[in-house]
């Protein structure tokens, strides 16, 4: 355990910019995957379901990722699977901790993002920062409500990814803990 503040990744939307148009997006490399969630989603045996999904990945990521003043973990729908299939290729270790959901896209009585109330209750009481494209305003108001220590809800556009200014604003946020 350390004393750094949690930074939990999600990685559809911030390290794979899934909604971009452009096809090569610069410096991003294009994969394609076969994650169960998103397996389990498709018709067996379909076109889709051989082809697989196409992830885009920065290799770059990575360093600058490990560069923060954070403890890394995934909060991703990927789970286990990230440190499998998506750390080799942006230069993570394979071996960060993950938020393992207990349903995945559980629908919240109070209309939240389906991850937020287990994510909080995970980070039990812990600083974290928390890198997705899904959660709202709504769910920001929760979080520093509910959670008993600084928290950063940092939105981040599916169409683009992580970006400097990201990067610059997660170390600032750790600097002023």
């Amino acid at each position: 355990m350390t004393d750094r503040p949690l930074l939990l990744l999600d990685v559809d939307g911030p390290l794979n910019p899934f909604r971009s148009r452009l096809s090569g997006l610069r410096g991003y490399t294009s994969h394609r995957m076969w994650p169960e969630p998103w397996l389990a989603r498709q018709r067996p045996g379909s076109r889709r379901a051989r082809r697989g999904v196409r992830v885009r990945l920065h290799p770059d990521h990575g360093a600058r990722l490990t560069a923060l003043p954070y403890e890394l973990a995934w909060a991703t729908t990927w789970m286990h699977q990230a440190n499998e299939m998506i750390s080799p290729h942006v230069g993570l270790p394979g071996d960060l901790p993950v938020i393992e959901w207990p349903e995945l896209f559980a629908r919240d009585p109070d209309g939240l993002f389906w991850k937020t109330r287990p994510l909080l209750e995970w980070a039990a009481g812990r600083p974290f920062a928390w890198v997705d494209d899904m959660f709202t305003h709504r769910d920001r108001v929760y979080a520093t409500a509910r959670h008993d220590a600084p928290c950063l809800l940092l939105h981040v556009d599916p169409r683009r990814g992580l970006r400097p200014a990201d990067f610059t604003a997660l170390t600032e946020w750790a600097d002023r803990l």
